[in-house]
């Protein structure tokens, strides 16, 4: 699934999941998540209201993560997109997504059929 990271002015507030991978991911009423995140395995509990319409994440070990993953350059803290990937019972591993491979994710490529020429173009000789 793909999840946003949040700020609030300069700080990395943790991630928005979406009502919609809330719902599908996230078995009702879970109070906590592991989180793998390179070589760290950290558990973060879920707040009431991320089953109430706000679906975040927040915790102070994942904001450090994000800011020393996300944010080296990004001086206007921009929402980056990132995997979150489920790898076991209420587990997941979180991961960077180029800008290049979330667009590709979002406009995938139609067809890999070769058009016909245009029959005008043919010319008969």
């Amino acid at each position: 699934m793909v999840v946003r990271t949040q700020s609030r002015g300069l700080t990395v507030t943790g991630l928005h999941v979406g009502i919609n991978n809330v719902r599908r991911y996230f078995p009702k009423r879970i109070s906590v998540i592991e989180l793998h995140l390179d070589h760290l395995l950290i558990q973060c509990g879920l707040s009431p209201a991320f089953w109430r319409g706000r679906p975040e994440i927040r915790d102070p070990r994942l904001c450090a993560w994000l800011e020393a993953k996300n944010f080296r350059g990004n001086s206007n803290r921009t929402p980056l997109p990132m995997a979150m990937i489920p790898t076991g019972e209420n587990s997941f591993r979180l991961q960077i997504i180029s800008l290049t491979a979330h667009s590709k994710l979002r406009h995938p490529i139609q067809s890999t059929q070769t058009p016909l020429p245009d029959s005008s173009l043919i010319s008969a000789a």
